[in-house]
């Protein structure tokens, strides 16, 4: 029953993939890249093929899973969909490993944004536009996407969601699932649509616009350009980013609640005011440091403001090679590492909302030593938590910092330096793009030994889906009955 149900599932996300592939396909068609068809229509076709010859015979079949499988089911659909989206890389040459291939959409789907290429422009217009069309699917998740236009998912999608989905708190903004992940999914279209004519008034073709539309509202990082944003030199279309950037590290929940005018819920969050402070915290501090770099005050805060919410949010588009900026900036850079945007949000990082809990709890133990017999609760959005929520972060930042380590010791393995593959690592848990040293925004991860790629992309996928959804098959309690 349980193999049928994995089977259902996963050729009905095959079928959404594939359906998706007609974007790049289409303009494959427009700019006349003939080389490049069959690479979007073989698996187009064979997906749909597949999804018939699953479903009809079982279509009365009702699909059923238990919370072991829900992890399992997530974590091979998103294995599923990484491989489909490295065929048209590979079949066109456009990526002539398929090593490299599997990199690529790895980090395209979970919205790393790293790569291995070091010419892009230079790639058929299609396959930049499937590089962020992955950012895109991959940034609010296809899992959700799944269980918002299917509604035989209605059961146990909830379970689903809450495998894919970021941050230890998982809700329901409305009381059904399926209407939940509709509504998200057209907050995110509406967000897409507005970046794509914002970005077209500010001067990029439309092609470009909607490439960096995805890749910002998925909070990706892949371009179509080598320089990446930096290659446009304008002001407008570096506000008009950050601008959605920033509104992409936000709880997606959060707009539900302004278009139903509940504002105290969000007055009120927790995470939300605290990822405001950090943000302006951050672009204070980096401003100040590059004070003697630029010329002006607007030309410094204009640099600063975007590439520390470029890397707050995980997304990992640059505007400059901030490696060439005084220790104190590229410090306060290294910060955002370590934090992220929030839950619920398109953005990876451990989650503002993880290091809010554990501040609260320093402040609560601290509060115990001065009256031991007190009682103290931590307090979010005005209510008091959960009293389990400072266990669960707590195990999470263990796991967390634990498949940092091994991924710093993967990295050296791959001879890169301790910098380097320290870096790497953080980047690659935290979905971030680019690391420090040999892995900076300058630079690309071509050069790294097939190994280290194969373990990269798998400590990307690790992350996007929150570590446990990935690692829980390695614990023999997993396989317990």
């Amino acid at each position: 029953m349980f193999i049928v149900s994995l089977i259902k599932i996963s050729s009905i996300l095959l079928s959404i993939v594939g359906v998706l592939f007609a974007i790049p396909l289409g303009f494959a068609f427009y700019y006349g890249e003939t080389s490049v068809y069959l690479s979007f229509i073989i698996p187009m076709a064979v997906s749909f093929v597949f999804v018939l010859a699953v479903n009809l015979p079982t279509r009365k079949f009702k699909i059923t899973m238990n919370t072991r499988q829900t992890f399992l089911i997530v974590a091979l659909s998103w294995v599923v969909i990484s491989f489909m989206g490295a065929i048209p890389m590979y079949a066109s040459k456009s990526i002539p490993r398929f090593v490299d291939a599997l990199f690529e959409s790895v980090s395209g789907f979970s919205t790393t944004g790293s790569t291995i290429l070091s010419e892009i422009e230079s790639l058929p217009k299609s396959i930049n536009m499937l590089r962020c069309l992955t950012h895109w699917i991959g940034g609010m998740g296809i899992v959700t996407l799944t269980v918002a236009l299917m509604p035989l998912l209605g059961v146990g999608g909830f379970q689903l969601i809450k495998a894919e989905t970021t941050g230890p708190e998982k809700g329901k903004v409305t009381a059904r699932i399926t209407t939940t992940a509709k509504i998200l999914w057209l907050i995110y279209l509406g967000f897409t649509a507005a970046e794509t004519i914002a970005l077209r008034i500010a001067g990029m073709t439309f092609t470009d616009a909607l490439s960096h539309a995805f890749a910002t509202l998925g909070t990706g990082g892949f371009s179509t350009r080598n320089a990446s944003i930096g290659s446009y030199d304008s002001v407008a279309i570096d506000v008009i980013i950050m601008i959605f950037m920033f509104f992409s590290g936000i709880n997606f929940s959060l707009y539900f609640y302004i278009i139903t005018r509940k504002f105290r819920d969000i007055t009120t969050n927790s995470e939300f005011k605290a990822y405001l402070l950090i943000v302006a915290a951050l672009i204070i501090g980096v401003t100040i440091s590059l004070r003697k770099v630029y010329g002006t005050f607007g030309e410094t805060l204009r640099y600063s403001s975007f590439q520390v919410v470029s890397l707050m949010t995980t997304t990992g588009f640059s505007t400059a090679d901030f490696m060439k900026w005084p220790a104190v900036s590229q410090f306060l850079l290294f910060v955002t590492f370590f934090i992220g945007g929030c839950s619920g949000s398109t953005s990876g990082g451990v989650k503002v909302i993880r290091w809010l809990v554990l501040g609260k709890q320093v402040q609560n133990e601290t509060r115990k030593m001065l009256h031991p017999h007190g009682v103290f609760a931590i307090r979010l959005n005005g209510r008091p938590g959960r009293k389990d929520i400072v266990f669960n972060v707590a195990a999470f930042m263990v796991v967390y910092f634990g498949l940092v380590a091994v991924t710093t010791f993967v990295g050296c393995l791959g001879n890169l330096d301790v910098w380097s593959s320290f870096t790497g690592a953080l980047s690659m848990v935290g979905n971030i793009g680019p690391g420090y040293a040999l892995l900076g925004p300058t630079e690309n991860f071509g050069f790294l030994p097939d190994f280290v790629k194969y373990w990269y992309s798998f400590a990307m996928l690790a992350g996007r889906l929150e570590l446990y959804t990935m690692i829980i098959y390695f614990l023999p309690v997993y396989w317990e009955k």
